[in-house]
């Protein structure tokens, strides 16, 4: 991981861990993580649960770290306010970074987008038919409409596909699951849908998972998908746009 200093205008930068490939490194570094996220790793009950959250904060802080040329352990993450109703809790931050950034995490992955404007990104292991009904019935109008036009074997990847845009681009506004998953339209066919503002992308990750990043404009929007690798099996990171 070898990260240069930030510089604006060099383009949205997404980054990948695996957590079985990096959970031994991430636990001799978990030095780097502040009191609540130590709290927060100690609570886990599942060892698979507590790597892949340590993984992904302590990658966090290393390229914060890189792109702030600043010690990982002193970074001060912070909370902007919440576009909804103005309480510090949107969008997790660093006060006067030249950049914004977003996490997430599932199943074996964690996925980190880095922008100059507004970014939020998710993955998600794709839900069994079960929760692929439930959590569709909850969907925009229309994209219930699409879904089931699917077959229903196909269902649950379309599903996890579509929460993951609308996750991203929730996320990246800053209000999160606060908005009714039914307001927003993202889509649930094979690309996303247009969004004003926004640039909503999805990212080829892991067979069994879904992926996507929203980026506001103005600014560089995301390239096409097709630059972003089809497999992430071969490695634990990987950088767009650097």
């Amino acid at each position: 991981m070898d990260p240069s200093v930030w510089e604006a205008g060099s383009g949205p930068r997404l980054w990948c861990a695996r957590a079985s490939e990096y959970a031994a490194r991430a636990a001799a570094d978990e030095w780097l993580l502040d009191a609540a996220e130590r709290a927060r790793v100690g609570a886990f009950v599942r060892d698979r649960d507590r790597d892949r959250y340590r993984v992904a904060h302590v990658v966090l802080r290393r390229l914060l770290g890189a792109y702030l040329d600043e010690d990982p352990a002193a970074v001060g993450l912070v909370r902007e306010p919440c576009p909804g109703c103005g309480e510090p809790h949107g969008r997790p931050a660093v006060a006067d970074a030249p950049f914004h950034f977003s996490l997430a995490h599932s199943g074996d992955l964690a996925l980190l987008a880095f922008a100059d404007t507004p970014v939020g990104i998710d993955v998600e292991a794709d839900p069994s038919p079960e929760a692929a009904a439930e959590i569709g019935a909850m969907l925009h109008p229309r994209e219930r409409a699409e879904l089931a036009a699917v077959a229903h074997r196909a269902r649950p990847a379309s599903v996890g596909r579509c929460w993951t845009r609308k996750e991203a681009y929730l996320k990246g506004v800053g209000i999160g699951l606060a908005e009714d998953p039914a307001v927003t339209y993202v889509g649930a066919g094979p690309a996303p849908a247009a969004l004003t503002g926004w640039s909503l992308t999805d990212v080829p990750v892991l067979p069994g998972h879904a992926a996507a990043c929203a980026v506001r404009r103005p600014g560089p929007d995301l390239p096409a998908p097709a630059a972003y690798p089809s497999s992430l099996t071969a490695a634990d990171r990987h950088e767009s746009g650097a």
